[in-house]
Protein backbone atom coordinates (compact mmCIF):
# COMPACT_ATOMS: atom_id res chain seq x y z
CA UNK A 1 0.00 0.00 0.00
CA UNK A 2 1.28 3.42 -0.55
CA UNK A 3 0.13 7.27 0.52
CA UNK A 4 1.18 9.75 3.17
CA UNK A 5 -0.96 8.04 5.84
CA UNK A 6 -1.30 4.53 7.37
CA UNK A 7 -4.66 3.92 6.88
CA UNK A 8 -4.79 1.30 9.89
CA UNK A 9 -3.51 3.27 12.08
CA UNK A 10 -5.73 6.48 11.61
CA UNK A 11 -8.51 3.33 12.08
CA UNK A 12 -6.76 2.02 14.97
CA UNK A 13 -6.29 6.02 16.56
CA UNK A 14 -9.87 7.01 16.22
CA UNK A 15 -11.33 3.47 17.21
CA UNK A 16 -9.45 3.89 20.67
CA UNK A 17 -10.70 7.23 21.19
CA UNK A 18 -14.20 6.66 19.83
CA UNK A 19 -15.70 5.93 23.44
CA UNK A 20 -14.48 9.38 25.27
CA UNK A 21 -14.31 11.84 22.06
CA UNK A 22 -17.13 13.18 22.29
CA UNK A 23 -16.24 14.64 25.91
CA UNK A 24 -12.62 15.65 25.57
CA UNK A 25 -12.90 16.68 21.78
CA UNK A 26 -14.12 20.17 22.66
CA UNK A 27 -12.33 22.17 20.01
CA UNK A 28 -13.82 19.79 17.55
CA UNK A 29 -17.38 20.13 18.54
CA UNK A 30 -17.05 24.07 18.33
CA UNK A 31 -16.34 23.81 14.58
CA UNK A 32 -18.57 21.55 14.42
CA UNK A 33 -21.19 23.16 15.88
CA UNK A 34 -20.45 26.46 13.64
CA UNK A 35 -20.37 24.58 10.61
CA UNK A 36 -23.61 23.00 11.21
CA UNK A 37 -25.20 26.64 11.41
CA UNK A 38 -24.20 27.27 8.05
CA UNK A 39 -26.79 24.22 6.83
CA UNK A 40 -28.84 28.02 6.70
CA UNK A 41 -28.22 28.14 3.46
CA UNK A 42 -30.42 25.64 2.40
CA UNK A 43 -33.12 27.95 3.85
CA UNK A 44 -36.43 25.98 3.40
CA UNK A 45 -35.19 23.05 1.33
CA UNK A 46 -35.82 19.26 2.33
CA UNK A 47 -32.87 17.04 1.21
CA UNK A 48 -33.80 13.93 0.63
CA UNK A 49 -30.38 12.43 1.63
CA UNK A 50 -27.78 14.07 3.67
CA UNK A 51 -24.30 12.44 3.83
CA UNK A 52 -22.16 12.75 7.61
CA UNK A 53 -18.37 11.71 6.14
CA UNK A 54 -15.92 11.13 8.55
CA UNK A 55 -18.78 11.07 11.14
CA UNK A 56 -17.00 10.35 14.46
CA UNK A 57 -19.36 9.83 17.28
CA UNK A 58 -22.56 10.69 15.18
CA UNK A 59 -23.24 14.41 16.76
CA UNK A 60 -23.64 16.16 13.77
CA UNK A 61 -25.91 13.46 11.93
CA UNK A 62 -27.89 13.71 15.31
CA UNK A 63 -28.45 17.18 14.72
CA UNK A 64 -29.26 17.01 11.08
CA UNK A 65 -31.33 14.05 11.23
CA UNK A 66 -33.58 16.82 13.70
CA UNK A 67 -33.13 19.21 11.50
CA UNK A 68 -34.47 16.87 8.16
CA UNK A 69 -36.36 14.15 9.88
CA UNK A 70 -37.86 13.13 6.41
CA UNK A 71 -34.01 13.23 4.97
CA UNK A 72 -31.81 9.84 5.08
CA UNK A 73 -29.31 10.58 7.20
CA UNK A 74 -26.12 8.81 6.71
CA UNK A 75 -23.01 8.76 9.04
CA UNK A 76 -20.23 7.26 7.45
CA UNK A 77 -16.73 6.77 8.94
CA UNK A 78 -13.64 4.53 8.46
CA UNK A 79 -13.78 3.38 12.26
CA UNK A 80 -16.17 1.24 13.61
CA UNK A 81 -15.90 1.91 17.11
CA UNK A 82 -16.66 5.68 16.60
CA UNK A 83 -20.23 4.27 13.95
CA UNK A 84 -21.07 2.20 17.51
CA UNK A 85 -20.91 5.62 19.10
CA UNK A 86 -23.69 7.04 16.95
CA UNK A 87 -27.04 5.68 18.47
CA UNK A 88 -26.09 7.48 22.21
CA UNK A 89 -25.93 10.94 19.74
CA UNK A 90 -29.56 10.31 18.11
CA UNK A 91 -33.01 9.25 18.67
CA UNK A 92 -34.51 5.84 18.11
CA UNK A 93 -37.48 7.09 16.36
CA UNK A 94 -35.54 8.95 14.09
CA UNK A 95 -32.69 6.11 13.06
CA UNK A 96 -29.51 7.51 11.04
CA UNK A 97 -27.88 4.97 8.67
CA UNK A 98 -24.73 3.93 9.39
CA UNK A 99 -21.64 2.70 7.19
CA UNK A 100 -18.11 1.70 7.39
CA UNK A 101 -16.20 3.30 4.48
CA UNK A 102 -13.33 5.30 3.60
CA UNK A 103 -14.30 8.87 2.44
CA UNK A 104 -12.18 8.51 -0.40
CA UNK A 105 -13.94 5.09 -1.90
CA UNK A 106 -17.49 6.30 -1.09
CA UNK A 107 -19.70 3.02 -1.47
CA UNK A 108 -22.47 5.41 -2.73
CA UNK A 109 -23.75 5.82 -6.35
CA UNK A 110 -23.35 8.64 -8.49
CA UNK A 111 -25.56 12.15 -7.80
CA UNK A 112 -27.60 10.39 -4.59
CA UNK A 113 -26.87 12.98 -2.07
CA UNK A 114 -28.31 16.91 -1.40
CA UNK A 115 -25.82 17.20 1.32
CA UNK A 116 -22.86 16.56 1.80
CA UNK A 117 -21.07 17.75 5.55
CA UNK A 118 -17.71 16.90 6.71
CA UNK A 119 -16.35 18.38 9.96
CA UNK A 120 -12.22 17.82 10.55
CA UNK A 121 -11.86 14.73 8.47
CA UNK A 122 -10.15 15.78 5.18
CA UNK A 123 -7.20 16.47 6.88
CA UNK A 124 -6.36 12.82 7.19
CA UNK A 125 -7.21 11.72 3.54
CA UNK A 126 -3.77 11.27 1.33
CA UNK A 127 -5.47 13.06 -1.96
CA UNK A 128 -7.56 15.59 -1.71
CA UNK A 129 -8.24 16.49 -5.16
CA UNK A 130 -9.17 13.11 -5.26
CA UNK A 131 -11.49 12.80 -2.58
CA UNK A 132 -13.15 16.05 -3.56
CA UNK A 133 -13.50 14.57 -6.69
CA UNK A 134 -15.19 11.41 -4.79
CA UNK A 135 -17.47 14.00 -3.43
CA UNK A 136 -18.54 15.96 -6.57
CA UNK A 137 -19.75 12.29 -7.68
CA UNK A 138 -21.77 11.55 -5.09
CA UNK A 139 -23.40 15.26 -5.07
CA UNK A 140 -26.60 15.65 -7.19
CA UNK A 141 -26.30 19.22 -8.89
CA UNK A 142 -27.14 22.26 -7.02
CA UNK A 143 -26.49 20.60 -3.88
CA UNK A 144 -24.43 21.87 -0.50
CA UNK A 145 -20.65 20.53 -0.02
CA UNK A 146 -19.84 21.99 3.89
CA UNK A 147 -16.23 21.01 5.21
CA UNK A 148 -13.64 21.87 7.83
CA UNK A 149 -10.26 20.71 7.30
CA UNK A 150 -7.14 21.93 9.82
CA UNK A 151 -4.63 24.19 8.30
CA UNK A 152 -0.85 24.07 8.57
CA UNK A 153 -0.77 26.55 11.27
CA UNK A 154 -2.46 23.99 13.45
CA UNK A 155 0.24 22.89 16.42
CA UNK A 156 2.51 25.36 15.28
CA UNK A 157 4.24 26.10 18.27
CA UNK A 158 4.42 22.68 19.01
CA UNK A 159 6.14 21.96 15.61
CA UNK A 160 8.51 24.94 15.97
CA UNK A 161 9.46 23.62 19.64
CA UNK A 162 10.59 20.67 17.83
CA UNK A 163 12.41 22.25 14.88
CA UNK A 164 13.73 24.41 17.86
CA UNK A 165 15.39 20.86 19.78
CA UNK A 166 16.51 20.05 16.49
CA UNK A 167 13.96 17.12 15.94
CA UNK A 168 11.10 15.93 12.98
CA UNK A 169 8.11 17.12 14.68
CA UNK A 170 5.90 14.11 14.91
CA UNK A 171 2.87 15.86 13.12
CA UNK A 172 0.98 15.28 10.09
CA UNK A 173 0.76 17.98 7.70
CA UNK A 174 -2.48 19.73 6.24
CA UNK A 175 -2.98 21.57 3.39
CA UNK A 176 -2.96 24.97 3.57
CA UNK A 177 -6.67 27.45 2.13
CA UNK A 178 -4.93 27.99 -1.33
CA UNK A 179 -4.51 24.19 -1.88
CA UNK A 180 -8.06 23.16 -0.19
CA UNK A 181 -9.34 26.24 -3.18
CA UNK A 182 -7.48 24.72 -5.72
CA UNK A 183 -8.77 21.28 -5.46
CA UNK A 184 -12.38 22.12 -4.95
CA UNK A 185 -11.72 24.03 -8.55
CA UNK A 186 -10.14 21.02 -9.72
CA UNK A 187 -13.37 19.08 -9.01
CA UNK A 188 -15.38 21.57 -10.57
CA UNK A 189 -17.51 22.30 -7.81
CA UNK A 190 -20.00 25.89 -8.46
CA UNK A 191 -19.12 28.95 -6.18
CA UNK A 192 -16.98 27.85 -3.51
CA UNK A 193 -15.82 30.35 -0.87
CA UNK A 194 -13.40 29.47 2.12
CA UNK A 195 -12.82 30.92 5.57
CA UNK A 196 -10.29 30.94 7.67
CA UNK A 197 -10.03 30.81 11.45
CA UNK A 198 -7.44 30.91 14.15
CA UNK A 199 -8.08 29.17 17.45
CA UNK A 200 -5.93 28.99 20.85
CA UNK A 201 -6.26 26.66 23.46
CA UNK A 202 -3.70 26.43 26.62
CA UNK A 203 -2.68 24.16 28.65
CA UNK A 204 -0.71 23.37 31.90
CA UNK A 205 1.94 21.80 30.37
CA UNK A 206 3.45 19.68 27.10
CA UNK A 207 2.04 16.51 28.94
CA UNK A 208 -1.62 17.74 28.68
CA UNK A 209 -1.88 19.07 25.26
CA UNK A 210 0.05 15.39 24.21
CA UNK A 211 -2.61 13.22 26.22
CA UNK A 212 -5.35 15.45 24.69
CA UNK A 213 -4.04 14.14 21.11
CA UNK A 214 -3.77 10.72 22.32
CA UNK A 215 -7.24 11.08 23.54
CA UNK A 216 -8.57 12.34 20.03
CA UNK A 217 -6.75 10.04 18.10
CA UNK A 218 -5.18 13.29 16.18
CA UNK A 219 -1.03 11.54 16.32
CA UNK A 220 1.21 11.34 13.99
CA UNK A 221 -0.16 8.60 11.30
CA UNK A 222 2.52 9.30 8.60
CA UNK A 223 3.60 6.22 6.75
CA UNK A 224 6.84 7.27 7.54
CA UNK A 225 6.41 8.46 11.31
CA UNK A 226 9.16 7.53 13.59
CA UNK A 227 8.43 4.88 16.65
CA UNK A 228 8.66 6.49 20.18
CA UNK A 229 9.08 9.79 21.71
CA UNK A 230 13.33 9.78 20.68
CA UNK A 231 14.09 9.46 24.21
CA UNK A 232 13.90 11.46 27.24
CA UNK A 233 16.66 13.61 26.21
CA UNK A 234 15.01 15.29 22.84
CA UNK A 235 11.71 15.18 25.09
CA UNK A 236 13.54 17.64 27.19
CA UNK A 237 14.75 19.91 24.68
CA UNK A 238 11.06 19.96 22.99
CA UNK A 239 9.57 20.65 26.86
CA UNK A 240 12.19 23.27 27.50
CA UNK A 241 11.18 25.16 23.82
CA UNK A 242 7.86 25.27 24.32
CA UNK A 243 8.10 26.65 27.95
CA UNK A 244 9.90 29.60 26.53
CA UNK A 245 6.15 30.33 25.38
CA UNK A 246 4.38 30.13 28.19
CA UNK A 247 2.24 33.15 28.96
CA UNK A 248 0.12 34.07 32.47
CA UNK A 249 0.64 30.24 33.70
CA UNK A 250 -0.20 28.28 30.43
CA UNK A 251 1.19 27.01 27.31
CA UNK A 252 -0.70 28.23 24.15
CA UNK A 253 -1.48 25.80 21.51
CA UNK A 254 -3.17 27.31 17.88
CA UNK A 255 -5.44 25.47 15.67
CA UNK A 256 -6.18 26.72 12.23
CA UNK A 257 -9.44 25.78 10.93
CA UNK A 258 -10.30 26.11 6.92
CA UNK A 259 -14.14 26.29 6.41
CA UNK A 260 -15.65 25.68 3.10
CA UNK A 261 -18.48 25.98 0.93
CA UNK A 262 -19.40 25.40 -2.59
CA UNK A 263 -23.05 24.22 -4.64
CA UNK A 264 -22.66 20.91 -7.26
CA UNK A 265 -22.35 21.61 -10.52
CA UNK A 266 -24.45 20.99 -13.08
CA UNK A 267 -24.43 17.88 -14.96
CA UNK A 268 -21.30 17.30 -16.95
CA UNK A 269 -19.77 20.80 -16.57
CA UNK A 270 -16.07 20.06 -16.76
CA UNK A 271 -13.15 19.52 -14.20
CA UNK A 272 -9.76 21.56 -14.73
CA UNK A 273 -7.48 18.66 -16.28
CA UNK A 274 -3.94 17.96 -13.64
CA UNK A 275 -5.79 18.52 -10.68
CA UNK A 276 -2.95 16.98 -8.43
CA UNK A 277 -1.02 20.39 -9.27
CA UNK A 278 -2.48 21.58 -5.92
CA UNK A 279 -1.05 25.23 -5.70
CA UNK A 280 -1.33 26.23 -9.48
CA UNK A 281 -3.82 29.18 -9.29
CA UNK A 282 -3.56 32.67 -7.82
CA UNK A 283 -5.04 32.82 -4.23
CA UNK A 284 -7.61 35.53 -5.48
CA UNK A 285 -9.77 33.54 -7.59
CA UNK A 286 -11.49 31.92 -4.80
CA UNK A 287 -13.25 34.17 -2.09
CA UNK A 288 -11.65 34.31 1.17
CA UNK A 289 -12.44 35.60 4.97
CA UNK A 290 -10.33 36.07 7.39
CA UNK A 291 -11.00 36.34 10.89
Amino acid sequence: MSGLFDRRQLRRAFGRAAPNYAAVAALQGEVESRLLEQLEYLDDRQPLRVLDLGCGPGRAAGAMKKRWPRADVVALDAALPMLRQVPSHTRFWRPVRRVCADVSQLPLADQCTDVIFSSLCLQWVDDLPAALSEFRRVLRPDGLLLFSTFGPDTLLELREAYEQAGAVPPLSPFAAIQQVGDAMLAAGFKDPVLDRDRYTLTYPDLRGLMQELRAIGAGDARRDRGRGLGGRTRLQRVTEAYEARRRDGALPSTWEVITAQAWGPAPGAPRRDGGADLASFPADRIPTRRR
